[in-house]
């Protein structure tokens, strides 16, 4: 199969705020870059786009001071730079926000906005009205939602991500660098922060925008670099390519295997919605079939964070909830796997109630969870593979109180290659893989035996296209084997690509539930959450 030709992108006349040319990295033996090119300029939202393990993250490293190149040479306003420091790197304006945050969570927004450069008064002390007078013109200025007396660890994580944001973007910036920024933000949040990055570059900063969501970058990026294999795979004007361009550069060879199976879900989808269309042919015939048996139900669930949560999932139901950041859409799977309590109302599994006063009780019950923080909530990063896929189900490759080593191992191994983990062997520390094969060990720990409810929070955060892919089919599987399956989701593209139905969760309750047939697309689904607003917030 012939590779994708990438479009050129258009020149510009303006000379380039960052020029990276040729440059290389290697690893021991491994070539992480292999002379990669990219330009980025004044005022431009310039997207770098690439599966995990193309080399973005090197080369984000290196412009950062974390690693240095070995050829090549960078260039920033014309000037050859080559940081031995991070400290070196921002000195030189260049700005970085990771998916990992480095916030002191026991500090208020306000201080950690302001951390190393506070207004102090001649004895040295912290001007803290001034301080906070400061961070709160720049939030109003910005329309951001963040109040700056709030301790940071009393946050969801979005809104930790947003502050982390803030702070890059509140320094003397020359060139901002975005990690995923949106990872854990919904449709207005996004808009919010879309926002902010067009602030930043009207004074002139120059944007490197790393995202998987590839439908970011036609709202917010000019231009577009890929990278494959440490190397560069197409430059890109984003008024002259589209989706199909972009995810062709991004998989190389594997696009016309992971286009058939777009297009089989899109298929599926589309019949779904005619099923639903009044007047359709099939109409009748899908009102009369019988809904799937409940095997998970929440009557009146009521804790310190949910309101009367009353929604149920079928036996091999697909099953979103949507909403805002702080709406109680991550507290309703934290009530059914234990992690809080119910004060008041049922769950039920199989129609008999499910009391789990921990997770330990969820998951004897067959309820899985994989969270939305792989790193400290879903992995042990020190221990490899095969010790993560056995930590949940110890008794099970257990006897006498001893680990049965050779079981454990056959099914790490077994796990691997059904969830197609890319790792040299099952002793391989979870630290070392990608993001995209670290998602697939969280999923590979509740593979087997199948769970009874699957519940997902963020499945796809910091996962590139042909990962998400691959997750999509373990989601689908699942659903195929029995397997209820519900799913929080900031990405409402990816509701609506794997779910039968939709709940929109508002102040830790259920607002609405719709079937999938009953929404065309993405904007659709934002207008109804934005509706489900509470109406004081509407007015503010």
């Amino acid at each position: 199969m012939s590779e994708p030709v990438a479009v050129a992108a258009a020149s510009s006349p303006r000379a380039p705020l960052i020029r990276v040319t040729g440059v290389t990295k290697k690893f021991g033996g491994v070539q992480a870059l292999r002379g990669v090119n990219l330009e980025v300029l004044p005022n431009e939202v310039h997207a770098l786009l690439g599966e995990n393990g193309a080399g973005k993250s090197t080369l984000i490293k290196i412009l950062s001071g974390v690693h240095t190149y070995d050829e090549g040479s960078i260039e920033i306003a014309g000037q050859k730079v080559a940081f031995e420091s991070p400290a070196k790197s921002r000195e030189a304006g260049v700005a970085v926000v990771y998916q990992d945050l480095s916030l002191v969570e026991s500090l208020s927004v306000g201080a950690n906005l302001m951390l190393g450069r506070e207004p102090r008064t001649r004895l040295g002390f912290v001007r803290q009205r001034e301080l906070m007078a400061q961070v709160s013109a720049f939030l109003q200025q910005h329309n951001i939602p963040l109040d700056p007396r709030v301790p940071v660890d009393s946050l969801p994580f979005a809104y930790r991500q947003m502050t982390e944001i803030c702070k890059a973007l509140m320094g003397d910036v020359r060139v901002l660098i975005l990690d995923e920024p949106t990872s854990a933000l919904t449709g207005g949040e996004e808009q919010i922060l879309f926002d902010a990055i067009r602030t930043v570059t009207e004074r002139g900063v120059g944007v490197i925008y790393v995202t998987h969501r590839l439908n970011e970058v036609f709202r917010i990026a000019q231009r577009v670099t890929v990278f494959r294999d440490g190397a560069n795979a197409g430059h890109f004007a984003t008024a002259e390519t589209d989706m199909k361009q972009l995810v062709a550069a991004i998989v190389g060879p594997r696009h016309a295997a992971m286009q058939a199976r777009q297009e089989t879900s899109t298929a599926t989808a589309q019949s779904s919605a005619e099923a639903a269309t009044p007047g359709s042919a099939s109409k009748d015939k899908d009102a009369a079939a019988p809904r799937r048996a409940a095997v998970l139900t929440l009557s009146n669930v009521s804790n310190a964070r949910l309101s009367g949560v009353n929604f149920s999932v079928g036996a091999g139901e697909v099953h979103g909830l949507a909403g805002l950041i702080g709406s109680g859409r991550t507290e309703i799977l934290q009530t059914i796997f234990g992690l809080l309590p119910v004060h008041s109302g049922t769950i039920q599994l199989d129609g008999e109630p499910l009391v789990a006063r921990r997770p330990t009780d969820a998951i004897r019950r067959g309820v899985a969870l994989v969270p939305e923080d792989r790193h400290l909530q879903g992995l042990v990063l020190e221990h490899s593979i095969e010790r993560n896929l056995t930590l949940p189900r110890l008794p099970q490759f257990s006897s006498g109180g001893w680990l049965r080593a050779k079981a454990a191992a056959q099914q790490a191994r077994t796990a691997m290659k059904q969830l197609s983990v890319k790792a040299p062997d099952a002793s391989t520390q979870v630290k070392f893989l990608s993001g995209g094969n670290q998602q697939k060990v969280v999923f590979a720990k509740w593979n087997y035996p199948r769970p009874k409810v699957l519940l997902l929070d963020e499945p796809t955060v910091g996962v590139d296209v042909g990962a998400r892919e691959e997750i999509y089919g373990v989601v689908h599987d699942a659903a195929r084997a029995g397997t209820g399956v519900v799913v929080v989701s900031s990405d409402l593209d990816e509701l609506l690509r794997l779910c039968d139905r939709i709940s929109i969760v508002v102040d830790g309750s259920i607002f609405r539930t719709v079937e999938r047939g009953e929404i065309r697309h993405a904007e659709e689904l934002h207008h109804l959450i934005q509706l489900s607003r509470p109406t004081e917030e509407l007015a503010t």
